[in-house]
């Protein structure tokens, strides 16, 4: 079946930190002169997407603001749907997203990768409006990020530590949630086997997306280790980077 869209993990797959991977551009660069519409993914919870779409572009990626999805979006309009008022366990840089937002008497709980936010008095005051019957938001479950000095613990732990102590269920909003590849999906007019995703995180990009349906290849970027290509589900491949990764879409693409 003809690809239709391609869905590309942005820390890891396009950038380290401030370092473009090599051939990140020449890969985004082949996919458009393809025709292939894109749509830039990312669980990131440590920069808002102003700053993203900053980064890019400063970068050297040609991004338009509606070929960028964050998790954070699909959060917020969750909360404004719901008319629920969330106490934050965010990053201070994603402040921002949630700024419109009514946040007295908190009746919901969020969590992202807040780093030095992550004290106890704020996690047992998320833990009591849990035990309270308050609901709890995950942006994201992945476990770790790869910085420049190394990995980092990410979101994922710390929604884990708050389910077993409150003994709840967090409801995700980005990958590997298939509601958060379902809206890509809607967005690019394409059906799961019309998609291919392509990111650096075997549970969270690879694994979600198989999942769903979409073709999906792990790149040996950013946060990869090689144990990862075993942990990859029936049907993902596994290459290089995304230079390689676009090679072998194209080829797909175009019937070879």
């Amino acid at each position: 079946m003809a690809i239709k869209g391609v869905l590309l993990d942005i820390a890891g797959v396009l950038y380290d930190g401030d370092t473009v991977v090599p051939g990140a551009i020449e890969g985004m660069q082949a996919l458009r002169a393809a025709g292939l519409p894109l749509r830039l993914v990312t669980n990131t919870t440590r920069q808002p997407k102003r700053m993203l779409l900053d980064q890019l572009r400063r970068l050297g990626f040609e991004v338009a603001e509606g070929e960028l999805f964050t998790a954070t979006e699909a959060l917020v309009a969750y909360l404004v749907r719901e008319r629920l008022r969330p106490l934050l366990l965010v990053h201070a840089n994603l402040d921002e997203e949630f700024a419109a937002l009514d946040r007295e008497r908190p009746n919901a709980v969020v969590v992202g990768d807040a780093a030095e936010r992550f004290t106890y008095p704020r996690l047992n005051a998320a833990f009591r409006l849990l035990v309270d019957g308050a609901p709890l938001l995950a942006i994201a479950t992945n476990r770790y990020f790869g910085e420049a000095d190394g990995l980092s613990l990410d979101a994922g732990p710390f929604v884990a530590a708050l389910e077993y102590a409150a003994a709840a269920q967090a409801i995700l909003f980005g990958k590997p949630a298939p509601a958060f590849f379902q809206a890509v999906l809607n967005d690019l007019g394409a059906s799961p086997a019309e998609a291919w995703m392509i990111g650096d995180d075997v549970e969270a990009d690879v694994n979600g997306a198989l999942v769903l349906g979409l073709r999906a290849t792990l790149v040996r970027t950013g946060k990869f280790r090689t144990g990862d290509v075993e942990r990859i589900s029936e049907g993902g491949s596994c290459v290089a980077d995304l230079s390689e990764a676009v090679q072998a879409l194209l080829k797909v693409s175009n019937g070879a």
